[in-house]
């Protein structure tokens, strides 16, 4: 099955258009506009039609001529935007479109239906089975409600080449019993709802960001979800942390947010979230580079900062400068002063920041006496050992390193030789990276961002 996001948004979207959070902020600063939640599947089938997911499909280069089947999972309205049947009877169809869902959601849609309109409504409840051209649909309950219990529904969708995905949204956290409905299932993919972010005073209808979590994991106890699961978070709003740090903090669970416009094929993917998250922060000296790399992980309780320079005797000017960071990151971060960076990045049990990895190949330069003719090659397999490291790292991982080779050539060999090798451990570390960060001038400029 090949699944467009029509939209990835809560209800009011993210940015909220009224708000003016950090949040918010920051989306609108990168241009990440998330509409209402909604999704096309082969173009024949919608699963929700808020009001917004017409005009998406539009904005997304596709048609919803050849729409055959809608799924709707309840009548809240950003998921029903009943409108869209009157629209389609103003053009030319020869076909008939079924509209599926809870019996309370198709009673808000017959009003739009003119009685000669060729839609054919399918009222289902939490249980049922059904044929739905070649998809064979499951409706499973959902832990939220619009005003009774029961009217409102998840599905479970199975393509005609077997590829199965699951659609939850909306729900909030669901019941231990709740699991046994889809054990063994095996999705290929699960489209999850996480809309409270760190807000845990707002009810349980929506999934908080540790509730995510919890769901996922037990997705996976059951096997729901496998290691080739490709686990997307949708209904995103503006309670979340900003999108580099919800990314970080989702894949700590192997989780990913979703993106409108994004196309997913269903059954080709082999779980696209890795099991972290490792993010490489570059930039110039006093770019702001430490600072966003802090900001990326503030939202975790507890963060291992690990410091590859040290302290150095007699250096006032470093001395202030360790002071300062110190003091701008949160009491519950732990700091280990330490140039074995593998080992910390083999044995860490929560999310690391490493600053950086210029100082800590000075370290190992140093450790090598390469400065007085020691051989170059033991710090090459000391980088080896780090990259090898890096990829295995179980926790979301930050590192910090300078940009160089953008200034003047260096005027010694040492100068020259650092340039070379630093230059080329970013690369490296790069290529092994989800995301990679350019800081200029305080502005965190994106280089790559794998979904």
């Amino acid at each position: 099955m090949e699944v467009l996001l029509l939209g990835t948004g809560a209800a009011d979207g993210w940015p909220n258009p009224f708000c003016t959070c950090a949040s918010c902020s920051d989306a609108a600063a990168r241009g990440e506009i998330r509409g209402q939640t909604a999704a096309l599947v082969d173009d024949v089938l919608m699963l929700d039609c808020g009001p917004e997911a017409p005009r998406a499909a539009l904005r997304h280069g596709r048609t919803l001529a050849g729409v055959r089947h809608i799924l709707l999972t309840h009548s809240h309205p950003d998921h029903l935007g009943p409108q869209a049947l009157l629209f389609r009877a103003w053009a030319t169809v020869d076909f008939e479109i079924e509209v599926i869902g809870p019996p309370d959601t198709l009673d808000q849609c017959r009003d739009w239906v003119g009685p000669t309109d060729a839609v054919r409504f399918v009222p289902v409840a939490a249980g049922d089975v059904l044929t739905v051209g070649e998809y064979r649909v499951r409706v499973l309950p959902a832990a939220h409600r619009v005003l009774s219990e029961g009217d409102s529904v998840l599905y479970d969708v199975q393509g005609p080449g077997g590829d199965r995905l699951l659609w939850a949204c909306d729900t909030g956290p669901l019941p231990a019993d709740w699991f046994e409905r889809v054990a063994g299932a095996g999705y290929d993919a699960v489209f999850l709802e996480e809309t409270f972010g760190d807000r845990i005073d707002l009810g349980d209808a929506h999934h908080t960001l540790p509730a995510f979590g919890e769901t996922v994991g037990a997705l996976r106890a059951c096997g729901a979800v496998t290691e080739r699961t490709d686990v997307v978070a949708v209904h995103l709003g503006h309670h979340n942390p900003p999108v580099a740090q919800l990314r970080i903090r989702l894949a700590a669970c192997g989780a990913r947010p979703g993106d409108d416009g994004e196309v997913t094929t269903v059954g080709q993917t082999t779980g696209k979230a890795a099991a972290t998250q490792r993010t490489l922060v570059l930039g110039g000296v006093r770019s702001g580079k430490s600072r966003h790399a802090e900001e990326l992980l503030e939202s975790f309780p507890a963060v291992t900062y690990v410091a590859t320079g040290g302290t150095r005797d007699g250096d006032a000017e470093w001395a202030e400068r360790v002071a300062l960071h110190r003091v701008r990151r949160p009491r519950s971060w732990t700091t280990v002063e330490t140039d074995d960076v593998a080992s910390v990045l083999r044995g860490s049990r929560e999310p690391l920041l490493i600053d950086c990895l210029g100082t800590w190949l000075t370290a190992r330069l140093d450790r090598h006496d390469v400065w007085s003719g020691g051989d170059v090659a033991a710090v090459e397999a000391d980088v080896e050992d780090l990259l090898e490291a890096w990829r295995s790292c179980a926790v979301p991982v930050v590192a910090v390193s300078n940009e160089v080779g953008s200034g003047v050539v260096p005027p010694t060999a040492s100068g020259r030789l650092f340039r070379d090798l630093l230059g080329r451990l970013n690369a490296r570390v790069a290529a092994e990276s989800e995301a990679v960060t350019l800081v200029v001038a305080g502005i965190p400029l994106p280089l790559r961002t794998i979904r």
